[in-house]
């Protein structure tokens, strides 16, 4: 797909980290686009320094969603892209006993369905909806609709200690990515997934600097963080290769992750 002006985007969390970086690249190609998060004053600011739209949008309630869609598509027309970056994450054992006190706790049900309903539902509340629009499109040269990209974790494949809710939500993205590229492919839809390793996003920016460099030196190479413009470079070329698609990307320096 080229990018270009004639082109509409909607990025979940789009208001920073991984999806602030795509809204950006994307924009720097002309690529009309729309920000979807909770996070109102830094959408409204990065919507408006980048000529686009924000909209509120609460990817686990319907209407919320139903209701960004609309607000996006009213400012910027159909979107041909789609680019899941909405997610957050928890670290609870699932069963565990205090040092102190000898409580035996468990993994609240709740909480887990909290992480499930964010990460993995969510993200496919917002294809689902974004591909119904993208049928109704003409056809691009080739004969290419649209494409669609989520955000996984390296923790689908090797989650750690705590990580069960979250290496679940992201595991079960991985397992749809391929279903949902076959589903859409008679129509010209394409969808790939990202596994983000240690990014250096909004989760990690209340850690010290020094916890930061601990992380970063577990990467192979380079033996850092990485930044979310690299992501933003991964899923550009995502876009752009109509060849790729229902493909699984990790995108780590060759980390894999410990137990702990």
């Amino acid at each position: 797909m080229e990018l270009n002006s004639s082109i509409s985007a909607v990025i979940t969390g789009g208001a920073s980290g991984l999806g602030e970086a795509t809204a950006r690249a994307l924009a720097a190609h002309g690529v009309k686009v729309a920000l979807f998060d909770l996070n109102s004053s830094k959408g409204e600011a990065v919507a408006a320094e980048l000529g686009g739209v924000f909209c509120r949008v609460d990817v686990t309630n319907e209407d919320s969603v139903v209701e960004g869609f609309a607000k996006a598509r009213a400012a910027n027309g159909q979107e041909r892209i789609l680019v899941n970056c909405a997610g957050t994450g928890n670290a609870i054992k699932t069963a565990s006993r205090d040092r102190k006190t000898g409580e035996i706790r468990r993994f609240p049900t709740e909480s887990f369905d909290f992480i499930i309903q964010i990460n993995l539902v969510g993200t496919f509340r917002c294809i689902a909806h974004a591909a119904q629009g993208m049928l109704s499109l003409d056809p691009l040269d080739g004969g290419e609709r649209g494409a669609i990209i989520n955000t996984g974790s390296v923790a689908a494949q090797d989650g750690q200690i705590g990580q069960a809710s979250y290496s679940a939500s992201k595991a079960g993205i991985v397992g749809m990515t391929l279903p949902i590229a076959r589903d859409l492919s008679q129509e010209g839809i394409r969808v790939n997934t990202i596994l983000p390793g240690i990014f250096n996003t909004p989760l990690l920016a209340a850690a010290p600097e020094q916890v930061k460099a601990a992380l970063g030196a577990q990467v192979p190479f380079p033996p850092r963080l990485g930044n979310p413009p690299e992501y933003a470079s991964l899923a550009l070329e995502m876009l752009r290769n109509g060849y790729f698609n229902g493909e699984t990307v990790r995108l780590d320096g060759a980390i894999r992750m410990a137990p702990r």
